[in-house]
């Protein structure tokens, strides 16, 4: 079974609803902490500046969540990040969210390896083997 990286994060006030429940949007910006944590655990940044001015980075192409359960106001909530895919430009995780052993939220967060420089349109790009080398052991 593939490894998985995880992070824990405590439910602001500011991210509840009226119900006091975590509003839905929260989830789609822990999935990109969880993966940016996940990349700066492996000594990488989801954008590498390069010599020549340009920058190598990872733009979301879809992401998608399903909610199960509640999270509420200071409950600790555990993402749990797995590689799910790894292509030849792009990478699928699969996100789960949990408190304790209650599942809250499964997601999953598709990006795509581009190249870009200010100004100017993205190209996607092959992951890079700096990438690749550190990302294998991560995926099924």
């Amino acid at each position: 079974m593939a490894s998985s990286y995880s992070m824990t994060r405590v439910v602001e006030f500011s991210e509840t609803d009226m119900a006091g429940i975590a509003h839905f949007s929260n989830f789609y910006t822990w999935m990109e902490q969880a993966e940016h944590a996940f990349f700066r655990s492996l000594d990488l940044t989801i954008a590498n500046n390069q010599t020549d001015g340009t920058t190598i980075g990872f733009p979301r192409v879809a992401a998608s969540c399903r909610f199960v359960s509640p999270a509420k106001f200071e409950d600790t909530v555990t993402v749990q990040l797995r590689v799910q895919r790894i292509g030849v430009k792009s990478l699928t995780y699969e996100a789960i969210f949990s408190i304790d052993d209650r599942l809250v939220a499964n997601g999953t967060l598709k990006t795509v390896c581009c190249r870009f420089r200010s100004g100017e349109s993205l190209d996607s790009i092959e992951i890079p083997d700096l990438y690749l080398s550190k990302l294998e052991e991560f995926s099924e």
